[in-house]
């Protein structure tokens, strides 16, 4: 499913709330950024990344994380720690 969003598809949910999941439990973590890193080819969507803020200030480790959205659903996303409590995936 991922390999056809791009940053469109998450410039709507900017600011909004995501759902981590993990085995400890879950907690809220919000979209802070979008950003688009190049351009789209004919073969290949723009890439972009994504940065995510964890209200609770908690780091999880660098590793694919379950996350869920009222409107986009479940996405796995790799994640890796960039700061206390902010969270970086990047799509290529």
């Amino acid at each position: 499913m991922l390999d056809i969003h791009g940053v469109e598809t998450f410039l709507p949910q900017l600011h909004e709330r995501f759902r981590l999941v993990d085995g400890s439990g879950s907690r809220d973590i919000e979209l802070v950024e979008v950003t688009q890193l190049g351009e789209a080819t004919a073969e290949r969507r723009a890439p972009f990344s994504l940065v995510f803020r964890d209200l609770e200030g908690v780091t999880v480790p660098q590793r694919i994380h379950r996350l869920e959205h009222a409107e986009l659903g479940v996405l796995e996303l790799f994640l890796v720690p960039i700061g206390p409590g902010r969270y970086e995936a990047i799509f290529t």
